[in-house]
């Protein structure tokens, strides 16, 4: 079977999580359809290798109601990440629902999260054999906290396609980005400004 290949054009991990959902704000086409699909992103986005993935995605097969449980709560998680950020991007009060389900999916993943030693040095972690289903999860909830509690949060931009709702972080110099993608929704963007030129030079 063909894997799918992932859009990781956010600029942050959060904010490709988000971007997990395509097609129209009226017609949106969800890309995590089963567990398999939350880990097969989560290993292309890098937060899990390869063995992990493995291993994740044979505790899946053989816990699938604790699977489908650690998706929901996943799925939740981005909800709430992309309301609360879009809701901020209007100048909007975001929702205390949202803020406090990421708050607790935040403590969840510092509260089984261990020190685990780097080339570097160390870094949290979620080690375990077999390893955790809320892995994927945890991830996300502890890079969405870093970004809502940085100066980076200023920067979170929603794509200006009438299409689109995918989120990206703005890192141009002027903080003149409106595209989450050029090579996609840019020159879609393009194109039709030029087609409605043409049309108009026409008539």
């Amino acid at each position: 079977m063909t894997q799918k290949t992932f859009e990781l054009t956010g600029g942050a991990l959060c904010l490709d999580f988000t971007n997990t959902v395509g097609g129209t704000r009226a017609q949106p086409r969800e890309y995590l359809t089963g567990f398999g699909d939350l880990v097969e992103w989560a290993r292309q986005a890098g937060v899990i290798d390869g063995t992990s993935a493995r291993a994740l995605a044979r505790r899946a097969r053989a816990a699938p109601a604790e699977a489908a449980s650690a998706m929901r709560r996943a799925i939740s998680l981005r909800e709430a990440i992309h309301r609360l950020l879009v809701a901020r991007g209007k100048g909007h009060r975001p929702s205390e629902a949202d803020v406090e389900l990421i708050r607790r999916s935040d403590v969840d993943a510092l509260e089984h999260s261990r020190l685990v030693a780097t080339d570097d040095g160390y870094e949290r972690g979620w080690p375990g054999v077999p390893p955790p289903l809320d892995r994927v999860a945890w991830a996300v909830a502890r890079d969405a906290a870093r970004l809502l509690t940085s100066a980076d949060l200023a920067r979170v931009r929603e794509c200006a396609s009438e299409t689109c709702a995918w989120l990206f972080l703005d890192t141009s110099r002027n903080r003149s980005r409106r595209w989450c993608d050029m090579s996609s929704c840019g020159n879609r963007a393009k194109v039709r400004r030029h087609y409605e030129r043409v049309r108009s030079a026409r008539e």
